[in-house]
């Protein structure tokens, strides 16, 4: 049973960040929809993905377009906390993107044989009763679909995309693309007339191979399209249809970035005359677009920018975006050498008369949030979102918005692709609920893959906390300030050896020292020469002690080592994740140190049953007499069972030398964190790794992100209770 005098805090907390936030109005996430649910019996075994989205009139109905499956998929959203499958049209081909006129949706549907034969049809389908009623032969790969406010006119970026392989991928590589405008007749669903607009000649780079991605009209009829390989950016006027302005997409100087993949988070350098290669792009009114600046080809600006029709630069973000994305834990290290976090969507609507603007970040699966004021932009808040989110729709007249996020991670059974939905009302934001500042070079601070967490032993509301082996080159401990909503992360300390930062680490746990540093716990890894063993280190962040695990424990090791440590009077306790060879498989060890007499010793720690996959530990605290231990499963989603907090009275702890026959503690279940994982409505994570109690007697928890590699990057951070 959980202890009454424990109380839920995490709610408490967002509520108590409404006082120190900026807004009273923001977005917060309320439901989270696999689309695998659309497949009914074949959904176990189908890859399925949510890429383009779109919404009907009245908001009551999403549709997204799904390449892998060849079709386009329907959720209902009346009740939009629960949202529901809704169905699935096969179209037979790849759809490229997908649009809502009237009672008809609009489908690209790229058909090619190969890159130098191109084709692909406009589906027009009735929603109601989902069926296909006409098709029009578009001539070509179609990429972006767009319908005017009006819906007299449909608009279609005819890609006829290259072949990367060939020539690494250099430009031309014919036949050339085009925009297709037609004439739409909303009665009947037909297509009375197709104007075939040439691009070529307009762009300096590959004139001659024109390769439009994204289109979006204006109020005006006007239609914005992105060249993203060309690096250019043309405005079409439809009812004429005829070109009115082009020019280039230009380049940024950015600063502050991280360039190098090397599992360090340092963000020191900067790149001169880096072309925006725009994909997305949105009309803020008449006169303005923004476009998300992915990159491509050779380049990738890892911001956004805003533009009038005429091609004047109205506001640069440079690097800025990409900043709020590493503090807040989303940074994608592995995307370092090339296009960083990788803004690829973006969605602009109107909720309460203000203009927003939403950026997404493919690679970092998180959203900017930016208030349009006429001039820069006002960033609102972070919104979490699934697995590498492609686009979005916004649907003011609900206050709602949804993401399409379309990473499916089947084979690796983890999350699949996800629709998200968010709603606009007056709360604090919920997420995110912990962030870093800035460093003393004002670059922020990057972390991320928190594994352990540790107290101040004097000053309340003041933790530490550790990454694991994702960022190799770079082992860290993270000063936070948990008296703020969202905690924050105010220092980082590089761990070194000789001066220079630790090699063959995995940190995983970490316990301050009463005689001055810090004692960290290293999971070994035999295959990769990463040891078993602890650690000590000055408060400079310097290694002055090892203490590797004994022989007698070694010959029985597993890959799953130490998770967790923590320190009662002259003794390490250190948790051991999973059992090791000379243990059953439903016990665990727990290792204790003696730090004077250089001995060791361990108990059997008895784990529960896992429903599928396995049972383990991911962290020790001692507080008040008793050893609080994270038991955990590693399932996720609607899988995830067992995230706990059990204890065990120290004074009942019975160890034996290592080699014996140990003993078993006896645990008592105190906390369950399953509510709080579900409490964001997104994907309920599977490694809650940190736990600590602090000098006021308040238990924090915090959850291990993975390095935002196939994972949505989310770290939860809360306050679990009063422990008395």
């Amino acid at each position: 049973m959980l202890r009454t005098t424990f109380r839920r805090t995490l709610l408490a907390t967002c509520l108590a960040g409404a006082s120190l936030a900026a807004q009273a109005e923001s977005f917060n996430r309320i439901a989270s929809f696999p689309v695998a649910q659309n497949l009914g019996s074949k959904a176990i075994e189908t890859e399925t993905s949510a890429e383009i989205i779109t919404a009907t009139a009245d908001g009551n109905t999403l549709i997204y377009s799904d390449s892998p499956l060849g079709g386009i998929g329907f959720v209902d959203i009346k009740q939009a906390n629960q949202p529901k499958a809704l169905g699935f049209l096969d179209l037979n081909g790849e759809p490229t993107s997908v649009a809502t006129v009237g009672k008809w949706v609009v489908t690209g549907v790229n058909t090619s044989e190969s890159y130098t034969q191109p084709s692909g049809y406009l589906a027009i389908a009735d929603i109601a009763s989902q069926k296909v009623i006409k098709r029009c032969d578009l001539g070509g790969q179609p990429d972006s679909v767009a319908v005017s406010k009006d819906g007299r006119y449909i608009a279609v970026a005819i890609e006829n995309e290259r072949d990367e392989d060939l020539n690494d991928g250099a430009l031309p590589q014919m036949p050339a693309g085009y925009v297709v405008i037609i004439e739409f007749d909303q009665a009947t669903g037909a297509c009375q007339k197709t104007h075939n607009i040439s691009l070529a000649g307009l762009a300096e780079i590959a004139p001659s191979d024109p390769e439009p991605e994204f289109v979006a009209f204006n109020d005006h009829n006007e239609v914005v399209i992105t060249l993203q390989e060309n690096n250019h950016i043309v405005v079409i006027d439809a009812e004429q249809a005829k070109v009115m302005h082009h020019f280039s997409a230009g380049t940024v100087d950015l600063k502050q970035i991280d360039v190098k993949r090397d599992g360090a988070l340092t963000f020191n350098s900067a790149q001169a005359g880096v072309k925006r290669e725009p994909d997305a792009v949105k009309w803020l009114d008449n006169e303005r677009f923004v476009i998300a600046n992915e990159g491509d080809y050779q380049g990738g600006a890892r911001g956004f920018t805003i533009f009038n029709k005429q091609g004047d630069v109205l506001f640069e973000s440079g690097a800025s975006f990409e900043h709020e994305v590493i503090r807040v834990g989303h940074y994608p290290e592995k995307r370092s050498g090339k296009k960083g976090a990788e803004p690829e969507g973006l969605e602009v609507g109107t909720f309460n008369g203000q203009t927003y603007i939403f950026v997404m970040s493919e690679r970092g699966s998180v959203v900017g949030v930016y208030k349009d004021t006429g001039a820069a932009p006002e960033l609102l808040q972070m919104l979490p979102s699934g697995i590498a989110p492609e686009s979005a729709i916004a649907i003011p007249n609900r206050n709602l918005i949804a993401t399409a996020n379309e990473k499916d991670l089947l084979e690796d059974k983890a999350p699949r692709s996800h629709v998200m939905l968010y709603q606009f009302e007056d709360k604090a934001p919920a997420y995110p609920q912990i962030r870093s500042n800035l460093d003393a070079q004002d670059a922020p601070i990057g972390w991320g893959a928190l594994s352990g967490l540790a107290a101040d032993l004097k000053q309340a509301d003041k933790l530490y906390a550790v990454s694991d082996s994702f960022y190799s080159s770079q082992p860290a401990i993270f000063t936070i300030d948990a008296s703020q909503t969202p905690a924050e992360i105010t220092d980082k300390l590089v761990i070194t050896r000789d001066g220079k930062p630790a090699e063959k680490l995995d940190l995983e746990g970490i316990v301050m020292d009463p005689n001055g540093g810090f004692w960290l716990a290293s999971e070994g890894n035999e295959k990769k020469d990463v040891p078993h063993a602890l650690y000590h280190v000055k408060a400079n962040g310097e290694i002055d002690q090892t203490i590797d695990f004994p022989a007698e424990l070694l010959k029985s090791q597993e890959r799953f080592g130490a998770e967790g440590i923590t320190l009662v009077d002259n003794t390490l306790w250190v948790a051991i994740q999973r059992p090791w060879k000379d243990d059953a498989k439903d016990q665990t060890k727990l290792l204790a140190y003696d730090l004077a007499a250089n001995t060791w010793s361990a108990t059997h720690y008895p784990l529960e049953k896992a429903e599928s996959g396995w049972m383990g530990l991911s962290e020790i605290t001692a507080h008040d007499g008793s050893l609080y231990v994270i038991e955990r499963d590693n399932q996720l989603a609607e899988a995830a069972k067992v995230k706990r907090l059990y204890k065990v009275d120290l004074a009942n702890i019975k160890t034996a030398a290592l080699g014996e026959s140990l003993p078993t503690v006896s645990k008592h279940l105190v906390y369950d964190f399953l509510p709080e994982l579900k409490a964001q409505n997104g994907i309920v994570v599977d490694k809650i790794e940190g736990f600590t109690i602090d000098a006021s007697n308040t238990g924090y928890a915090v959850t291990d992100n993975d390095g935002v590699d196939d994972s949505t990057g989310e770290t939860f951070f809360f306050k679990v209770g009063e422990f008395k």
